[in-house]
């Protein structure tokens, strides 16, 4: 087997795992190849759109999230009986749909590619954690990874609690 046709393998990671209404996730997901997509805000808009989207639905109740330039973190609780994937995949299948019609219309370099890694990774988080420290931790991305001076300079976040 060569290193390009290893695939990620989070759909086995998830085999015997359920969904739980109103339990919180923790979710990261990352672009194909760790493409820095998300430096041009205006896509990066797209994806908070399609998060958005969610919560309107009353599939999520969104608690926290940062779009950082090749990856996801969320933090919501399951709403009305909706489970991860069908959230995942409503929130990925809409942006790059809308992502990749957008960069094939400017010619973009790679527009043909495909825009999320397969799978995600998701963490059921405890009732002993914090969820104000979570969401904190998520949002102070772009700072730690030294993309700004400070956290309210990036423009692709939001938490209940700040």
């Amino acid at each position: 087997m060569t290193i390009n046709t290893i695939k990620p393998h989070g759909k086995s990671l998830r085999q015997g795992r359920h969904s739980e209404n109103n339990r919180v996730y923790l979710i990261t997901t990352v672009t194909c190849q760790r493409q820095k997509i998300f430096t041009d805000f205006g896509l990066g808009r797209i994806v908070v759109q399609a998060m958005r989207h969610q919560q309107l639905q009353q599939h999520v109740n969104s608690l926290a999230f940062v779009v950082m330039p090749d990856h996801l973190h969320w933090l919501f609780s399951l709403q009305n009986d909706w489970n991860l994937a069908r959230v995942m995949q409503s929130v990925k299948g809409c942006s790059a749909y809308q992502i990749q019609k957008i960069r094939r219309n400017r010619g973009d370099v790679g527009s043909n590619q495909v825009l999320w890694q397969e799978g995600y990774h998701d963490h059921a988080v405890r009732k002993e954690e914090d969820l104000q420290q979570l969401a904190h931790y998520i949002v102070a991305n772009p700072l730690r990874a030294g993309l700004v001076g400070k956290i309210g300079d990036y423009p692709l976040w939001d938490a209940v609690w700040l």
